[in-house]
């Protein structure tokens, strides 16, 4: 029971340490290439996914963004804070 919870830890903590070190990942669909065959082969065009960069952004780096925001949306402003303007 020890060593699972000691692995599910690790591994949360090392994909946190890939989020912060390399927030984007190769598109699953264009396979990096920044385009898509049409369905028939013959033609290609740019990947609507990933917007023709190849680059996708991580779900835990999207994640991290989403609750960073959130808390700072959500947090009052300091009333001491002179560079806050309803202070002034």
């Amino acid at each position: 029971m020890l060593t699972a919870s000691l692995a599910a830890l690790l591994l949360t903590l090392c994909y946190a340490g890939a989020c912060a070190s390399h927030p984007f990942k190769r598109c699953r669909r264009c396979h990096g290439h920044g385009r898509t065959r049409t369905p028939t082969g013959r033609a290609s065009r740019p990947c609507r996914r990933c917007q023709a960069t190849g680059w996708r952004l991580r779900l835990g780096r999207r994640a991290y963004t989403w609750w960073t925001r959130t808390h700072a949306a959500g947090t009052r402003p300091d009333p001491q804070d002179p560079r806050d303007p309803i202070n002034r």
